[in-house]
């Protein structure tokens, strides 16, 4: 099975060093490693480039924001299974991947899989502030806000070219959407894999503060009423107090 692992960045010299290692330290074989650069004028293109053949495939050019990035990515995507994680992020360990193909290959009819998830302190990045456990998700958990960790899913390329790409006319939701469609439109099989797969940075796009989340959560709504599945705002912030309660979560103490 091969494995296609993209990356999207726009002046990410500061934490791409981190996500390019931990995807070329992987102790899984078959990896094509994609980078898609917006353009970056911070010296991001230099510490890629400076990665050589390593790099699979390098695109730098301006686009139209991360999503338009990640379509471009799975475009390239040669692989059987495609995983996107960003300039930002990284993964736990080097048999991370290993531990997605053997999940795949113990569920053959998967056309995903998705693990846990912890937020990290930008300044210390062994201090977890956030556990994001994957196997709280079922699909119908999307009406209230719900989706898998993104950046722990892996996809299938059969399923994105059967439901489509990301929608670009979302901001920071397109990923929610893009579940939306394959879970509860298309209804594909999917995996869970009971394992921190990614470390994220706190202060992302969709972790950075009240107005982020405000609109967040309004293109959620969006997201699925432009689907056909009926949800509401009020629906969707039932969500809030878990989401508090993964504040003092951590691995070690999820049953």
């Amino acid at each position: 099975m091969k494995l296609s692992i993209i990356t999207v960045c726009y002046n990410s010299a500061s934490t791409i060093r981190d996500t390019i290692e931990s995807v070329l330290s992987q102790s899984y074989a078959d990896i094509e490693y994609i980078v898609v650069d917006g353009g970056s004028t911070d010296g991001t293109q230099a510490i890629v480039e400076s990665y050589g053949q390593r790099i699979s495939a390098f695109v730098s050019e301006r686009d139209k924001g991360i999503y338009d990035a990640m379509n471009k990515g799975v475009a390239l995507a040669t692989g059987d299974v495609i995983g996107i994680l960003n300039s930002d992020d990284f993964y736990e360990e080097i048999g991370v991947i290993s531990s997605v193909v053997e999940a795949f290959e113990r569920r053959p009819d998967s056309d995903i899989v998705f693990g846990d998830v912890v937020f990290v302190n930008a300044d210390n990045l062994r201090k977890i502030t956030r556990f994001y456990r994957g196997k709280q998700f079922f699909p119908w958990k999307l009406r209230f806000g719900w989706m898998p960790p993104h950046p722990a899913s892996f996809i299938r390329k059969s399923a994105y070219q059967r439901i489509g790409m990301y929608s670009l006319g979302y901001k920071i939701s397109a990923d929610y959407e893009f579940f939306v469609r394959l879970f509860l439109i298309h209804r594909l099989s999917y995996s869970y894999l009971s394992q921190v797969l990614v470390r994220m940075r706190s202060g992302g796009a969709s972790t950075a503060g009240l107005r982020s989340s405000l609109k967040l959560n309004r293109e959620i709504v969006n997201a699925c009423r432009s689907n056909g599945v009926y949800t509401n705002l009020f629906l969707v912030l039932l969500k809030l107090p878990f989401k508090l309660y993964e504040l003092h979560k951590r691995p070690d103490d999820a049953s």
